[in-house]
């Protein structure tokens, strides 16, 4: 579905309208009427489902290589 929300009602109901990209509706912010932006869901590739984390986590399966956390970015130094 293809949704056109002006930006002041795009502010108030954002979690909404990328709730909606999720589901691969087309969500475009527009300023008088004329789409400005869209909001686009990133995709989620390489994710497990909650099923994927049970089971590792039932078979007792250890972290990979001593991390403790699944960061790309590290903290500022």
């Amino acid at each position: 579905m293809k949704i056109c929300v002006e930006i002041a009602e795009a502010a108030v109901r954002l979690d909404e309208l990328i709730d909606l990209s999720w589901r691969d509706d087309e969500v475009a912010i527009c300023r008088d009427g004329n789409p400005v932006a869209v909001i686009v869901a990133i995709p989620r590739t390489g994710h497990g489902t909650i099923d994927d984390f049970l089971a590792l986590a039932a078979a007792a399966r250890p972290a990979k290589s001593g991390r403790t956390a699944n960061h790309e970015f590290g903290l500022p130094k």
